[in-house]
């Protein structure tokens, strides 16, 4: 289950570096190291990735909770906890990509993919 956080908490701040890096065709790698005050408007896949970025926030809490409760309620089945963990890496790693293009269908079944890793991982807090 370690893996599997640290997976996903790798693949959370790759993605709030690599969203900076939809700012770089729009302005100058040194105007983004100061201070940021007036930047330009950002272009289509910059928001998207802001939007992606916004989304696995507000979804990590409700993975990192059960993975933790995993090491500390004894009747979690840890099996049935990493596979939750696992679906909802490779969940949140397709949706990135789709979001960020806007293809909504792949987008969907990504974020639904790891929807229900998150609902196998609760379950199997309580021992499947």
């Amino acid at each position: 289950m370690t893996t599997w956080i640290l997976a996903v908490l790798a693949l959370y701040f790759t993605q709030i570096y690599a969203t900076a890096l939809f700012y770089v065709p729009s302005v100058s790698l040194l105007k983004l190291a100061g201070g940021r005050d007036e930047l330009p408007d950002k272009g289509r896949l910059a928001l998207r990735a802001d939007k992606a970025l916004v989304n696995m926030k507000e979804n990590l809490p409700f993975f990192l909770v059960p993975a933790v409760l995993a090491y500390v309620l004894p009747t979690t089945d840890m099996g049935m906890a990493i596979l939750g963990a696992q679906m909802f890496f490779w969940g949140r790693l397709a949706y990135i990509p789709a979001y960020v293009t806007g293809i909504p269908g792949p987008r969907s079944i990504a974020y639904g993919i790891a929807l229900v890793g998150n609902i196998i991982t609760v379950v199997a807090l309580f021992g499947g």
